[in-house]
């Protein structure tokens, strides 16, 4: 028999779910990447640091870790569809709270709203994708939703800087909620059916909180989680780390240095359902991801060779590889996660979340310091290179252990 043409396993995808779910995580992550947006006019405003806004998101990532771990217990109890509103209400009260609350408290009082939330969509999203999408295509369609990431954070530097000279932040920030209101509304019309598998007597907390830590008893999350730290942190490195580099070592204007930061961002959007469609029918997700550590050591070595003679076109060519595989690789990890979960996919993608926040939260300051230490990025670099290597030799490791479920 035949394998299933791409054409007709294109129309298998789970349009409306996966429509509804990339809208939710790009809603979400636009909200996220608001403070950063408007952080000039808050400085300026509040007669706080700009550099405040750098803690703010950390620590919205840091309560995230917690909600991903709590969340597979509420998907279970009250369902998927259920938990993105929970994840639409906590941006809509991040907005609220930092546009209407008095100075950094509220600021400080919003991401820790926005982060009960955030931790929550990827595994809200995965728990309604599965039942309904094939599995020759799962990896493309987890990796189409992860759009949603970099979507909301183009978004918000395209709508916002606009908006803000027109109405001041907190009016920019008060206009983000017309979009999340309406969609959390929007998502009762099919909660009924998509939420059909809830279970209402499921306990949310007690032990069920610590059941994605027990799936690390199996080999293959344990590499998988070893690598889904570091590519995060090492993404979030190239991110915080590029443009400073890009002006103070090489000496480009902030404007070519934005330039080579969109490249990054716009290459890691474009390829995510590339990489999807390679792990579906060329390689194995796993062996995918291998590919993405391998190419990250090599950008990450070119990154650290910057100088003042780089002409613009190298680095940009280095930003484009960067992009592709540090910010790439995202939609492929969460698919592995869920796959390897099996029956126990949403616990999984709940693990995975709170692995890459970790990543992102734990290794930029610790990067930032090895600068410090080494004088320079070269030898910061170097070691990202070496970890990334480690993590794709890790996943690329053969293993007889089969998936749970």
């Amino acid at each position: 028999m035949s394998s299933p043409s791409t054409a007709s396993l294109l129309r298998s995808m789970p349009v409306w779910p996966l429509l509804a779910t990339l809208a939710v995580q790009t809603l979400a992550t636009m909200a996220l990447y608001s403070l950063p947006t408007v952080a000039p006019e808050i400085a300026k405003d509040l007669h706080v640091p700009g550099t405040l806004i750098g803690s703010l998101v950390a620590t919205a990532y840091g309560v995230g870790i917690l909600s991903a771990l709590v969340s597979p217990g509420v998907v279970r109890k009250y369902g998927g569809v259920r938990t993105t509103q929970a994840v639409l209400l906590a941006a809509a009260g991040m907005l609220l709270l930092a546009a209407l609350g008095s100075g950094v408290t509220g600021l400080a009082l919003s991401v820790i709203a926005l982060g009960i939330g955030y931790g929550a969509a990827a595994p809200a999203s995965t728990h309604l994708l599965v039942p309904q999408t094939p599995q020759p295509v799962f990896n493309l369609v987890m990796s189409f939703r992860q759009i949603g990431v970099p979507f909301g954070g183009v978004m918000a530097a395209l709508i916002l800087p606009p908006l803000v000279l027109a109405i001041g932040w907190r009016g920019s920030l008060l206009t983000e909620l017309v979009p999340v209101v309406l969609l959390m509304l929007l998502m009762e019309i099919p909660r009924k059916r998509w939420d059909s598998d809830r279970d209402p007597t499921r306990r949310v907390f007690g032990r069920t909180l610590w059941q994605p830590f027990a799936l690390l008893r199996e080999p293959r999350f344990r590499r998988l989680s070893v690598a889904a730290f570091v590519y995060a942190g090492l993404s979030l490195c190239l991110i915080a780390f590029m443009t400073v580099q890009l002006t103070t070592i090489v000496h480009l204007d902030l404007i070519e240095a934005g330039q080579v930061l969109a490249a990054y961002q716009i290459a890691g959007s474009i390829s995510r359902p590339i990489w999807g469609w390679v792990a579906d029918r060329l390689l194995t997700p796993a062996q995918t991801l291998a590919i993405h550590g391998v190419g990250m050591a090599i950008c990450s070595v070119l990154t650290g060779l910057y100088g003042p003679g780089w002409p613009l076109w190298a680095i940009m060519a280095n930003a484009l590889l960067a992009g592709c595989t540090a910010g790439g690789y995202t939609g492929v990890g969460y698919a592995e996660y869920a796959t390897l979960g099996g029956t126990r996919r949403t616990e999984a993608t709940g693990l995975g979340t709170a692995i890459f926040f970790a990543g992102g939260m734990a290794v930029p300051p610790i990067f930032g310091a090895s600068i410090a230490s080494f004088g320079g990025y070269q030898g910061s670099y170097a070691i990202a290179a070496i970890c990334a290597l480690a993590s794709a030799a890790l996943l690329a490791w053969p293993t007889r252990t089969r998936p749970n479920g």
